[in-house]
Formats: structure tokens, sequence, C-alpha cells
């Protein structure tokens, strides 16, 4: 029998285990919180990592909690050869959930709902089940492959930080944090802080204030503003002559202090801006589009109008679109921004391609942005490429080729994993070729079948970087 046909034979009946597994994880709302002794990405992390090592140990597996930021689970106490890096924690819930609730599990034809069912507590599982595997299996290994449970992805990587500020990297590292076949190339971040102030308003009529995305790297599925100084009637007929996308509604309320004005759009991943339907942009455009009084505030929301116009997903408007044949093209999503009476804060999150230079992109960026009046500082994030033919990358091409039956290939990203900044490490996994997990957004999910599929591929890749 082939070491396949034993992976496949061992899995085989495996899929309630996978959703049990991943549902207990997927139960706990693991969203940043305060600090606490030993939590130092609040108690919700805290929790998933106990529960994922509490898993661990259930499987027979032997892990350990290392001070809160991570968990690791090891194989052997043999030289580590492989480090699987994925996270706990998890974006919040948002809102538009229609099969189930967020952190509420459920299985419906063949797909698991919830938040971390992709990102990435179920690949975290499916790794974690391929390292019970190999155990199972018996197959004499040479190297050890260590798992690192993660628990601050999603706001700022301060957990890896740690981590490898104390211990080597491994030889090898993947992080199934993506989709298949192999990331190869993960885009740079250009994620500026820039603004304004001015002295306290009075004018009329203007802006009294904005409120829009709640996240760096998510697309705006709402965002609010008050108006002082204008009818009801005059902003509802601005909006009706903007065309705007029927994903992007507007409720108007008419109160004491002017009329407060709520945008719903569609949140998305920061780095897939055309996958959603941004409300801050669209809002923005709306205000730049009502008859205010020439004041600060209404001049900086007229240049934000052109600098981020709704549906420019590129930087065409800034000035920085540009793309490359290995990378593709630049994104960008105008993503956070608070205004108020004196003065304004804003943040945009750009990917940047292999061919982006200082020079394209970030002095582009502040010439522009001076010409509007607003002050900004933050740098470029190269980005990460580890070449095709590297040796490592033809031993993950083969796993996959080998369970899927599909021709592997590397791929660029916009998005950032882990081993963004980990010299030689790819996302690998775990969603497959063309799935649509909505990740970051409302029902969250993962094929079953897919992530047990997965779990072969992993099992397979410890043994081919591990085994005799």
């Amino acid at each position: 029998m082939t070491t396949k046909q034993r992976i496949d034979e061992y899995f085989a009946g495996k899929e309630d285990q996978l959703v049990q597994a991943v549902s207990r994880l997927v139960r706990i709302d693991s969203t940043l919180g305060e600090a606490r002794p030993g939590m130092p990405f609040g108690p919700g992390p805290a929790a998933a990592l106990e529960e994922a090592l509490t898993l661990a140990g259930e499987l027979g597996l032997h892990g350990k909690n290392l001070e809160g930021y991570v968990g690791v689970v090891d194989l052997n106490e043999k030289e580590t050869a492989l480090h699987i890096l994925g996270h706990l924690d998890v974006v919040d819930a948002g809102e538009g959930w229609t099969v189930t609730q967020a952190f509420q599990p459920k299985v419906v034809d063949g797909l698991l709902y919830g938040r971390g069912t992709d990102d990435d507590k179920g690949p975290m599982v499916a790794a974690l089940l391929a390292m019970k595997a190999v155990k199972d299996l018996g197959i004499p290994l040479k190297k050890n492959a260590r798992l690192i449970f993660g628990t601050d992805e999603e706001t700022g990587f301060r957990d890896i930080h740690w981590y490898y500020d104390k211990h080597p990297y491994a030889p090898y590292t993947i992080s199934p944090d993506a989709d298949f076949p192999i990331i190869n190339i993960e885009k740079g971040h250009y994620q500026p802080t820039f603004g304004a102030n001015w002295p306290e308003e009075d004018a009329l009529p203007r802006v009294v204030s904005i409120t829009g995305g709640p996240r760096l790297n998510m697309v705006p599925p709402k965002a609010q503003a008050l108006v002082a100084g204008l009818p009801l009637e005059t902003i509802q007929a601005a909006y009706d002559g903007l065309g705007l996308e029927e994903a992007i509604t507007f409720s108007l309320t008419q109160r004491e202090d002017g009329v407060h004005i709520l945008c719903n759009g569609q949140g998305a991943h920061g780095s897939t801006p055309e996958e959603g339907h941004n409300a801050q942009t669209a809002l923005v455009a709306l205000l730049a589009a009502l008859p205010l009084a020439d004041c600060p505030s209404s001049r900086a929301v007229r240049a934000l109008a052109r600098l981020f116009p709704h549906g420019d997903f590129t930087g065409q408007a800034l000035g920085i679109a540009q793309s490359d044949e290995l990378s593709g093209h630049l994104s960008l999503a105008f993503t956070l921004l608070n205004l108020n009476t004196t003065g304004f804060q804003a943040r945009f999150d750009s990917r940047t391609p292999l061919c982006g230079t200082d020079e394209s992109i970030r002095l582009v960026t502040e010439l522009a942005m001076a010409q509007a009046g607003f002050t900004i500082t933050g740098r470029i994030d190269p980005p990460h490429h580890v070449p095709a033919d590297a040796p490592f990358i033809q031993v993950l091409a083969k796993c996959y080729e080998l369970y899927t039956g599909q021709k592997s290939q590397c791929l660029a990203i916009g998005g950032g994993t882990y081993v963004h900044d980990i010299p030689g490490g790819v996302a690998y996994g775990a969603s497959m070729p063309g799935f649509v997990s909505n990740l970051h957004g409302p029902d969250e999910r993962v094929n079953i079948r897919d992530l047990l599929t997965a779990a072969k591929i992993f099992t397979q890749v410890i043994l081919e970087l591990c085994a005799e």
C-alpha cells in the first residue's frame, strides 16, 4: 500500500471529527480584547488558544502555551524542519449573517459556517489532524514538525514577532491561511496615516462629523455622518443623483443637531476591495456633492472624494496605479476615517506589487496629500517573494497535485500572512481554487470535504520533509 493510500484510508470517515473540532474553536469569540496577565491579546484569543491545546492533548499530541502569545505542538523532540503557522484570533462578527450567527457553527449542504471556519481555525484544525495522522501512521521521522497557533494575526502579528524574537526560523515554513495551490508572492503593504487640523468650525451648512470603517484591513460595510444646516430633502436629492450601485443604501434621519446619514455597503477583505461595496467612499461621495459652506471640513471632504472616488480599487485617482506580470496590480481600499469640528484622521490599505517602489508609491502619495493640504506619515512594507523554482516549492506542488489531481501553480495575493517576513515561507491552502469563503464578511464558511483534503495534503508534506 502506498503512502497516499494509507493516508486516504486513515482519513476516511473523519468528516464529523473535523467538524466537531473546528466547531469547538468557532464557538469562542476570539476577537482582540484588553490585555490581562497571561492574556496579551485579551480573554477571547486566550480561550481559543487553551481550547486548541486541549484538542491537541485529546489527540495524543504534546502542546505548550508560550506565555499566551502562541501555542506550539511538536511531533517529537528532534531538530525541527517544518513550521506550520496559523492563527486562532478572528475579526469581529460584523453584520449581515443569514445562515447562522458568527459564533454558532452550522453545517449546511457540506459547508461549515461560522467566523473563523476559513480564517483560520478550520485550516489549523486540518493541520492538527495531519499531525495526529503522522503520529498514528507510525512512519519513522528524522525531523520534527512544529505547529504554531497564533493569537494576533488580525491585529498586528505581535504574537509571531514575539515568538521569532526568541526562537529560530525553521528551514521550511507554511501557513494554511490562504488558498491552494501555493502563494509564493505576498504583495507589499502601504497603509499610511493622514489628516488635517483646523480651528473649531461654526460655518453652515457643513459636515459636523464622519465615522468610517472599523478596521484598517476591512472594506467598511457602513459609515455615518452628521450634516448641519441642510434640509433632509436636499441630501436625498444629492443621493438620488449619484447613481450608486444597489448594494449601497442610505438612511437619512432628521435630528435636532442636523441630518444623520447612515450608509450601508458590504464588507470585504482590504486586499480585495473589488469584492465589497465601500460605504465610506460612497458616503464621502455624497457629502462632496452637497452645497456646503466654504470651510476647512468642506474642502477636506471634497479632496477626499477626489483622491478616493467610489469604485477606484487601484489607486488611479491618487496616481499610484501600477502592475506587473508576476504579482498583478496594486489594490487600494480607503478604510478608516474620523472627522470632527477641528480636523480629521484617516488611513487607507494598499497592497503593492513587486514593481512598486518608494518613488512610484510613497512619494507620489505624499505629494498628492500635500497638494490637498493634508499631512501624512507611513512607509512601505516590502513584498514577500519566494522563487517558484525553489526545491521546497516543488515538494509542495507535488503534494497538492497528488491529492487533488490538479496542476499546481504559484500565485500572488494582496493579503499578508504570517510568512510575510519569514525567509522562504509560503502560504499554502487551505481553500481550494475557486471556492468563495466570505472571510471577514458575513456567512464565512469552509467546504468540509476540501478541508479534509487539505489535512491529507498537510500530512503528506510533513512526511516529505520530516520522514526518514
